[in-house]
């Protein structure tokens, strides 16, 4: 009884392929079931024939604006540092952030250490010499002028005497050759010479001055503000201790505080060969911050550096961008991105970007009509960022095609008839058939 069983379901399999191949009109109904089956199997999988059909957009009459967009960094905010080259112990600090100071108002005591009280020896040594010169050069000048004024005074009789001015009140030009009147002359106009050398001097002994003064305060124990404004950015107290730094030679500035005034920020870019040639100074701009990514700014060039600057063998141009509002919430070298608006025309026909080829010069756009696709040559103007102008080819409320799609296909399959990856907005799908 058990090897009956276990007989059993070989007894049946043995039966099922009896069945199949008992006859040989049987297997080959069979076999040709199973090709049938196959065939639309692989038919509607895998070798679906695939229509092409077309993103399409008509031409409009409608406003186009040309932008280039440019990266960059806050170069002003509306504050100036407040520094000192001084080293020691702070002893006192007068105001707190947020209060209003005037120009040269204290700000803080210094404790200086040893090579403090040295470099502010130094710096007042230098500035008192620099106070000595300006006031020699001063007393200079008057001599200079006195000396000029007198020969001046030699010449000018000597010139109306009537041995060199004939009666009519002309100048004898004939006794003017002679050597007490070219020597009067001469004397004069050294005069004029040296006064005039003596007030460039003066001038080169006040910045000599200013320099010296500037000096004197950096290595001074007392921190005063470089201007009118609202105290920020504190960042000494009382007991703090200040260290000499050093680059090169020089003596670094050491930041304590800030003081912001009211104004609009400016952000400065670096224009590209090719931007340049066509930003000016005037052209509005958007600009938007890495720190407020849902807010956007105006603003205008204020001028650009038409000299530029070569790094690495590519040459840039920096241009000076300044916001139309003041804003205290954007701080120096925050990241910028600038769009400059270099030109704007309404009312010309326009499409998408995507619509247009160019091949040695000739642009070209495919055009769609009584569901044929022919290429019309087309001249074009102003191009913005998705969209092209058309000043010749085309008329309005041309259809135009932009890409296209092989059905079956999701947006990963689509791609445009001019080699150009995606689609151009405000487009339908069309279905062509044979018209390509």
């Amino acid at each position: 009884m058990e090897k009956d069983k276990k007989n059993k379901p070989t007894s049946r399999f043995a039966k099922i392929k009896q069945f199949l191949l008992g006859s040989r009109k049987r297997t080959v109904i069979i076999l040709i079931f199973i090709l049938l089956a196959g065939f639309f199997i692989f038919k509607s999988g895998f070798g679906q024939v695939k229509t092409p059909t077309y993103q399409t957009a008509q031409v409009t009459k409608g406003t186009i604006v040309s932008s280039v967009a440019e990266s960059g960094l806050v170069s002003v905010a509306n504050r100036a540092s407040i520094t000192t080259q001084a080293s020691g112990v702070v002893s006192q600090v007068y105001v707190k952030n947020g209060d209003q100071v005037e120009e040269g108002q204290k700000i803080a005591d210094i404790s200086l250490d040893p090579d403090g009280l040295q470099r502010q020896a130094q710096a007042l040594t230098s500035y008192l010499s620099a106070q000595n010169g300006l006031n020699n050069a001063r007393a200079q000048l008057y001599s200079l002028q006195s000396s000029m004024f007198s020969k001046w005074k030699t010449y000018t009789d000597l010139a109306e005497n009537s041995t060199y001015q004939n009666a009519d009140g002309t100048a004898n030009t004939a006794n003017r050759t002679l050597t007490p009147f070219t020597t009067a002359q001469d004397d004069w106009l050294a005069a004029e010479a040296s006064y005039k050398n003596q007030q460039g001097q003066i001038a080169q002994s006040q910045s000599n001055l200013t320099s010296a003064w500037l000096n004197y305060q950096a290595a001074s124990s007392v921190i005063t503000a470089p201007m009118a404004g609202t105290i920020s950015d504190i960042t000494i107290v009382p007991g703090m201790q200040l260290n000499t730094s050093y680059s090169g030679n020089n003596v670094s500035s050491q930041i304590v505080a800030s003081i912001k005034k009211s104004g609009n920020p400016v952000v400065t870019v670096s224009l590209s060969e090719v931007d340049a040639a066509s930003v000016k100074t005037g052209d509005k701009a958007t600009l938007t911050f890495d720190a407020f990514p849902n807010q956007t700014f105006t603003g205008k060039v204020l001028g650009i550096n038409t000299t530029g600057s070569v790094n690495s063998g590519v040459t840039t141009y920096p241009a000076i961008i300044q916001l139309d509002t003041p804003n205290n919430d954007i701080l120096p070298n925050m990241s910028a991105t600038a769009n400059i608006i270099t030109a704007v025309k309404n009312d010309v026909l326009k499409v998408p970007s995507t619509a247009v080829q160019s091949n040695n010069g000739q642009s070209t756009v495919r055009v769609l009509k009584n569901g044929q696709i022919s290429t019309v040559d087309v001249q074009t103007g102003l191009t913005s960022d998705s969209e092209t102008e058309i000043t010749s080819g085309l008329s309005e409320e041309d259809t135009v095609v932009t890409s296209f799609i092989t059905s079956g296909q999701g947006a990963s399959g689509s791609s445009s008839p001019f080699n150009r990856t995606g689609f151009g907005g405000g487009g339908g799908v069309r279905f062509i058939g044979g018209g390509r």
